[in-house]
């Protein structure tokens, strides 16, 4: 049979089966990599049993293809692993990940390491083998499989926290381990010199140089995506491609972790590139790397599962007892560090507690499967490998797979079951009545006015209505029944709420193209910052957590430093046009939360919940409105554009919309929309660009808005621009502090300052136009009273010397500001500070 129609015959045959695997394991409830693990087996049984099947057409020479069949262990590596990792990572919220990130490197990293030494030294103590086979075999058996374990959370409605951590590290504990298999290999064919030392720093340039490699060449991705953006087929190609290129270029080239650099890139694109990727094709993105994730998972196992037979020739009873042997060793590893290094980081407060429930399923849920098959054939096809070893690595790797896979894997969802973890606790139990009896009576609502509309007998409406109000009854007499929620926990669902919420209008609004792309990622990362908080210290933490998306981040705070010590604008005029942009997003929604709020979330915890909600909402309102009010006062033009921007991204966003449905509906043709869109594609590159933030530092401009300068002609104007300083403050900056030497003089062009003077109840507030500061320079005496600034505030600084050269060449100028200093000498008349 011709080479390549073996191939076709073969893959698009496994291709038909396994797409009736799926609903099979739902019918038998079984994990679906159980399902694939035990057809590969049979079929493999079966090659080896029958030499051939003459005489059934395409399935003859569908089996005869499978036995000539021949997949090295290098292309299922090279083939299909790179997108079995990518999609499992690409799935990963990172920043639910980062919440566990702790427990996870423990399980992904020390578990690993404490698995190939425990089964290592095991093995090394009961068979013939040296040690570094016994610990190579360890390597192999340290990675597990999430497959069949989240097949079964997702059936069984799991905790999502626990699907998370044993999701996490197997997408962790795959890098890790073939990191350390591949180490271990160069040190068994004689590769590597095998010192301790050694070993250590090649696994940790392997891992980290993996995980840079794949994050270079990821965000590389994500500036390439950009020419090609709105492009669905385009993108999807580029993250396929990038997948592989990781893989090749840091396995081939680089010589470090291909598997490392998978994962990296695949979890910089699941976090980064939502927003880099054009919102219409993520969905299909996702939906694409599922079916290529499906694909090779099934591929792969069912490959590796028909050489199983062949792996296991020349198994004897003594590989019974050493499987036995690595089965407790392996249990005994994983059990030390869940349930004694596990806690410590909860001891020393690196990581939330993990209950002994949670451990106990992770310990018994740590499958194994398909990559450890396929390291294992990669070991039997090492020339340099000893046959014995080769033999033993694959007859206990295979054994212990089966073990994991028909014993664990089985008994798996019994253990959820009797654990408890598949049952709503009494919160959500309680959460789960509100909702449902909110959901029934709407139902029961809307099809009573169905029945109206269409004008139904009342026989056929009546029953049908009278069973939704049987079981709202039902559900109102279990309410009754159940233990009383706290207001405390109402509030902190609820606010989980909100802040989930928020997160989904945020992206939402992305994808109607009204937010900018860094806006939505720094919200987005804002807003699980509140959730945490929200989580673990209820309506306080989200109060504390809020406060941070009105205040000055170090990058804010770093830009103004640069402009007021060198006088550099650009990236303070950027960080200002971030902020205000950020700022009327938050502002928006905001709004559609309070809405969301009363018509929703008040009929789900009740009026009184609601309103503590409304008023956590509301004061977050208040302090972005204040920090905007700030902005728009000081920048009212700026703020114009920025507010007219965003109505022109809305308005090409319905102008798109309203093409496609004139398409839709037959009105235009293709040819015609394909135009349309060209034109707005044209005028939304204009509408994206950031609009330049003018900060108004044109001196001799400032100079003139001073009362005392007003009227003197341009070019004294000038003169004196040049020796006053532009200066910028951020809201609450200590622009004077009392006791400091009086070096310089302020004189505010714009903005608001307060001047708590000693002995007065009220501070002294000052605007535009105003100074102050002349009383130190006049009388070389320290600061009296301390200034801050109260919104953005442009000073013009003139220091001492400049000072009194100024005054000495203007005796009118020296006049006015001596008799507007007396003046001032007197706390008593605050007015006076202001003309």
């Amino acid at each position: 049979m011709h080479g390549v129609f073996v191939y076709v015959l073969s893959v698009s045959g496994l291709l038909v089966l396994v797409s009736f695997l799926p609903p099979l394991a739902a019918r038998l409830r079984l994990p679906y990599t159980v399902l694939l693990a035990a057809v590969g087996v049979t079929l493999g049984l079966l090659l080896q049993g029958f030499s051939t099947f003459d005489g059934l057409g395409v399935i003859s020479d569908f089996v005869d293809s499978l036995a000539e069949l021949e997949v090295s262990s290098e292309t299922l590596l090279y083939l299909f692993l790179p997108v079995l990792l990518f999609e499992t990572a690409l799935a990963v919220q990172v920043r639910r990940l980062m919440d566990d990130i702790a427990p996870i490197l423990m399980l992904a990293v020390v578990a690993v390491l404490v698995c190939t030494f425990a089964v290592g030294y095991a093995l090394h103590l009961v068979s013939p083998l040296a040690l570094v086979p016994c610990l190579l075999l360890g390597s192999i058996l340290a990675t597990t499989d999430p497959a069949a374990v989240i097949g079964v959370f997702r059936d069984l409605g799991a905790p999502r926290r626990l699907t998370m951590l044993v999701e996490g590290e197997s997408l962790l504990n795959d890098a890790a381990a073939i990191a350390l298999f591949t180490l271990l290999l160069g040190m068994l064919t004689y590769r590597t010199d095998g010192g301790a030392l050694e070993a250590a720093s090649s696994f940790l340039i392997s891992f980290t140089g993996g995980a840079l490699v794949g994050f270079v060449l990821a965000r590389i991705a994500c500036v390439l995506v950009m020419p090609v953006h709105d492009q669905p087929l385009a993108e999807i190609t580029l993250t396929v491609a990038l997948a592989y290129l990781c893989f090749v270029v840091a396995d081939h080239y680089v010589g470090v972790s291909g598997v490392v650099a998978v994962v990296t890139a695949a979890l910089v694109i699941g976090s980064v590139g939502r927003t880099r990727i054009s919102p219409t094709t993520w969905g299909a993105l996702e939906h694409v790397w599922r079916q290529l994730g499906f694909w090779a998972n099934s591929l792969i196992f069912l490959m590796t599962a028909l050489m199983v037979p062949r792996l296991l020739s020349g198994v004897g009873w003594e590989h019974l007892f050493y499987l036995m042997v690595i089965v407790v060793a392996a249990l005994a590893a994983r059990a030390a560090v869940l349930f004694g290094m596990l806690p410590l980081l909860s001891a020393f407060g690196a990581a939330q507690r993990v209950s002994h429930a949670y451990k106990a399923v992770m310990l018994w849920g740590g499958l194994r499967g398909a990559v450890s098959l396929t390291l294992a054939l990669a070991v039997t096809e090492n020339h340099n490998v000893p046959n014995g070893v080769q033999s033993m690595v694959a007859i206990l790797v295979v054994g212990f797979v089966f073990f994991s896979l028909f014993v664990n894997g089985t008994t798996l969802r019994p253990l959820i079951h009797l654990l408890g973890l598949d049952r709503l606790s009494p919160v959500e139990h309680a959460m789960r009545n509100r909702a449902l009896a909110l959901s029934l009576t709407g139902v029961r609502e809307r099809v009573v006015d169905v029945a109206n509309r269409y004008q139904m007998d009342p026989a056929a409406v009546d029953p049908l209505v009278a069973q939704y109000g049987e079981r709202i009854e039902a559900i109102d007499r279990e309410r009754q029944a159940e233990a009383a929620l706290h207001d405390r926990d109402r509030v902190a669902i609820g606010l989980a709420i909100l802040v989930s919420r928020e997160e989904e209008l945020y992206y939402q609004h992305f994808t109607e193209g009204i937010v900018s792309r860094a806006v939505v990622e720094f919200l987005a990362s804002r807003a699980v910052g509140v959730l945490d908080a929200a989580k673990g210290q209820g309506a306080e933490g989200y109060r504390r957590a809020a406060e941070a998306f009105a205040v000055y981040s170090p990058w804010m705070r770093g830009a103004n430093w640069l402009h007021r010590r060198f006088g550099i604008h650009g990236p303070l005029a950027q960080r200002l046009s971030m902020r205000f942009e950020m700022l009327v997003a938050v502002r928006m929604v905001l709004g559609e939360l309070m809405l969301f709020t009363q018509t929703r979330l008040s009929q789900v915890f009740g009026p009184g919940i609601a309103a503590e909600l409304e008023e956590l909402l509301r004061m977050r309102q208040g302090s972005v409105e204040r920090a905007l009010e700030a902005l728009k006062l000081q920048y009212p033009e700026y703020a114009i554009i920025l507010q007219n921007q965003y109505l022109g991204r809305a308005a090409l966003r319905l102008e798109e919309a309203d093409f496609r449905a004139m398409h839709t509906d037959s009105i235009i043709s293709q040819e015609i929309l394909n135009d349309l869109e060209r034109g707005l594609g044209k005028r939304r590159n204009q509408v994206e660009k950031l609009p330049k933030l003018d900060l108004r530092l044109d001196t001799a401009e400032m100079v003139a808005k001073v009362p005392m300068f007003a009227g003197l002609p341009t070019a004294r104007l000038a003169q004196i621009g040049w020796l006053l300083k532009p200066r910028l403050y951020l809201p609450d900056d200590r622009v004077v502090r009392r006791g400091d030497r009086g070096d310089a003089m302020f004189f505010i062009a714009s903005g608001a300052v307060e001047v708590m003077v000693p002995g007065l109840e009220q501070p002294i507030k000052l605007g535009s136009g105003d100074f102050f500061g002349e009383m130190a320079l006049l009388t070389r005496q320290p600061r009296n009273a301390d200034v801050r600034a109260l919104g953005y505030c442009q000073v013009l600084v003139l220091d001492e010397r400049d000072f009194r050269r100024m005054v000495q060449r203007d005796p009118e100028l020296r006049a006015h500001i001596q008799a507007v200093a007396e003046r001032r000498k007197s706390p008593a008349k605050p007015a006076a500070a202001a003309e």
